[in-house]
């Protein structure tokens, strides 16, 4: 009896001293991931240090976050007010000491295993031993990224959708030695804060949303390669027959046929299974430079 009560004591404790109050949020990384994942803090009311060592790239996020705020304003879904309020919380940094003093930090840097244990592993030199460290994969294995940490309890996956400053869900990854406190705050976070939903699981491969999404939109590319039908008849297939308010085939595009084949590569890697095989005409695609709706070309064309 004495034995369960210490247990129970040690957990309540650990939960209590993993806990922290976040108030300013890092992300490194100022591509499309990372400045829609800081507009959301911005609009969570929180304080954001957005780093980048390229400034030109830095620059460039810092202007587009500001438009989306204004673009939101003329819709009505934010006071002018609340615009300049929210922008004034953001800094943007080109020296990564900048983020030392945030409670937790966001990587979101690109879809590379190198890059990201290097960056993980230089975010955790410059941050103090309480700040959370997340990062935004959507497919490579969060325990395979906790490596190179002298602490991997305070280190997690948080897994943001595109874009990310309208997407509603975030996926909230621990590994096997992510702390429970860690885990309840990030949880709380991202509901209370972000004001999205957190869908907590297991570091399993491609989560739950791509380990379902992926397959499905390598099998639209497939029928379309084997010439069953057109990518317009597939498309209409899945919105008038099941209802879906876009097509796998204009779904990929808008995700990027370079993401999608660099996250199927990876499930694959994992799995071995074989709808995680990326078809012929994806191939293609990206060796003639189409991408889909970010290089104008995909499936359809967008020039």
């Amino acid at each position: 009896m004495s034995g369960a009560v210490v247990s129970e004591t040690v957990d309540v404790a650990t939960v209590a001293a993993r806990t922290v109050a976040i108030r300013t949020v890092a992300i490194v990384g100022s591509g499309a991931m990372g400045r829609g994942i800081a507009e959301s803090c911005l609009r969570g009311g929180l304080a954001v240090v957005l780093h980048d060592a390229n400034p030109a790239a830095l620059e460039t996020a810092c202007t587009t976050i500001a438009a989306s705020l204004q673009r939101a304003v003329a819709k009505g879904q934010l006071t002018a007010d609340a615009a300049s309020a929210a922008l004034a919380q953001l800094v943007p940094s080109g020296d990564l000491a900048g983020i030392a003093a945030a409670e937790l930090v966001i990587e979101a840097v690109p879809e590379r295993l190198d890059l990201k244990l290097q960056v993980l592993q230089s975010i955790e030199s410059v941050v103090s031993a309480d700040t959370i460290i997340a990062t935004n994969t959507s497919s490579i294995p969060i325990t395979r990224l906790s490596v190179p940490f002298t602490d991997p309890s305070r280190f997690l996956g948080l897994h943001f959708f595109n874009p990310a400053s309208k997407m509603p869900l975030v996926e909230v990854i621990s590994t096997i030695e992510t702390d429970v406190g860690v885990q309840n705050t990030i949880e709380v976070f991202v509901r209370d804060q972000l004001g999205k939903t957190p869908l907590v699981i297991t570091d399993r491969p491609g989560f739950v949303v791509n380990a379902l999404l992926i397959p499905f939109l390598l099998s639209a590319a497939r029928m379309l390669d084997s010439g069953y039908a057109s990518a317009e008849t597939i498309d209409e297939g899945m919105t008038l027959g099941c209802g879906h308010p876009m097509g796998p085939l204009r779904l990929s595009d808008l995700v990027g046929l370079d993401v999608v084949c660099s996250v199927a590569d990876a499930l694959y890697c994992e799995t071995k299974d074989a709808a995680l095989i990326v078809p012929n005409n994806l191939r293609r695609f990206l060796e003639r430079g189409h991408l889909g709706q970010k290089s104008g070309r995909g499936f359809y064309s967008y020039i």
